[in-house]
């Protein structure tokens, strides 16, 4: 019997590095990618910043592909990065909203564009360096399951993969916590064992959201406008929309004598709104483009976990139909900063029952 062969996305770092060497202890025939997606950027900014698809990041995969005897390839993926991520990451933004690029880069570059090619070259599964499991549940579908370690959990950045893509998905590393996965890499001898994490935005390495919109929006870019309260008052003058978003203290410049918050913001009119802390939470949010995992439809209500962000711990909602592709959640606690833009991740028992975009706490 031949051994089932497994691409493993390999971006230079411990986790996927790792991953590539658990599967081969496990029999697998494994095939190190990295998929070129940002190739313009200064050598020098890369390796500062570590990006994770870099010029670095090939060499060290490299190096690790080397060291455990696979295959290794670049793949060039630049044109599916720049129009689901990049292109959608700056529309978001001018639209009001505020985008997680990693959820759009995982289920249409990582997983859609790498996945396709995989199969092509006759490969069975991908595999990735994620914190997370794959389940088959009862009811016979897929779903991606809460790592060993809720410190490093990813999940919630994978609420959009599709029933196809995770059959044939492999995520090794959910069964382990950070410290194992880094003492795997320092006993198998991987060079990059203690290598930081990569942080923030791979695209925008300074961490300057407004500026890389600013360039690359051109002259679409919102124009500077006044911050108001939710009654119309002008409170003073903000930078432009893109500069800010939901729950935001920090850099709003405005003399109120206690602390004020950003509760939303109107593209239409370029407006920022600023109210109290209290008017930052809230009980209600409203979300579209539905993908449903664990569960097949939401054919009426059901009580869930909800995480409205990453860092979210989430909290106990009910949620229900109340059109074709969009879904209202109720939370017995108000949340905070429920933004426009972000994912809301649907969780039962530690798995994921599908999600979606956040439209707001009202419908438009």
């Amino acid at each position: 019997m031949n051994k089932k062969k497994v691409v493993v996305g390999m971006s230079g770092g411990v986790d996927s590095s790792v991953a590539a060497y658990l599967l081969k202890q496990q029999g697998y025939e494994v095939i190190g990618v990295t998929m070129q997606i940002w190739q313009d950027e200064d050598r020098d900014v890369q390796e500062e910043n570590g990006g994770c698809c870099g010029l670095g990041a090939v060499e060290d995969a490299g190096r690790v592909a080397q060291a455990l005897d696979i295959p290794y390839y670049v793949m060039n993926f630049k044109n599916e990065f720049q129009c689901r991520v990049i292109d959608y990451f700056v529309e978001e933004y001018l639209a009001g909203r505020t985008p997680n690029p990693c959820i759009a880069c995982n289920r249409y570059v990582k997983w859609e564009s790498l996945l396709r090619r995989s199969l092509e070259i006759g490969a069975d599964y991908i595999a990735t360096g994620h914190y997370a499991r794959i389940a088959k549940l009862q009811n016979g579908r897929y779903a991606v399951r809460n790592s060993v370690t809720a410190k490093k959990d990813q999940t919630y950045a994978l609420y959009s993969l599709t029933q196809e893509q995770l059959a044939h998905t492999l995520m090794p590393v959910g069964e382990y916590t950070k410290e194992e996965i880094r003492e795997i890499a320092q006993k198998a001898g991987l060079m990059v064992a203690q290598k930081p994490d990569s942080q923030e935005i791979c695209f925008i390495p300074d961490h300057d959201y407004a500026s890389f919109i600013d360039k690359t929006a051109g002259e679409r870019v919102p124009k500077a406008g006044n911050f108001v309260t939710k009654d119309g008052e002008i409170l003073g003058r903000h930078l432009g929309i893109t500069h800010y978003t939901v729950g935001q203290r920090k850099g709003l410049n405005l003399a109120m004598g206690h602390p004020v918050f950003v509760t939303q913001l109107r593209p239409e009119t370029d407006e920022v709104v600023i109210g109290e802390a209290e008017e930052v939470f809230g009980d209600t949010l409203y979300c579209n483009h539905i993908n449903y995992m664990g569960m097949e439809s939401l054919p009426r209500q059901r009580e869930v976990l909800a995480k409205i962000r990453y860092a979210h711990a989430g909290e106990q909602c009910m949620i229900e139909q109340v059109a074709e592709d969009m879904i209202k959640c109720t939370f017995h606690k108000p949340v905070r900063a429920i933004t426009p833009g972000q994912a809301v991740v649907f969780y039962e028992d530690g798995y994921v029952l599908g999600g979606g975009s956040i439209i707001g706490t009202k419908l438009p």
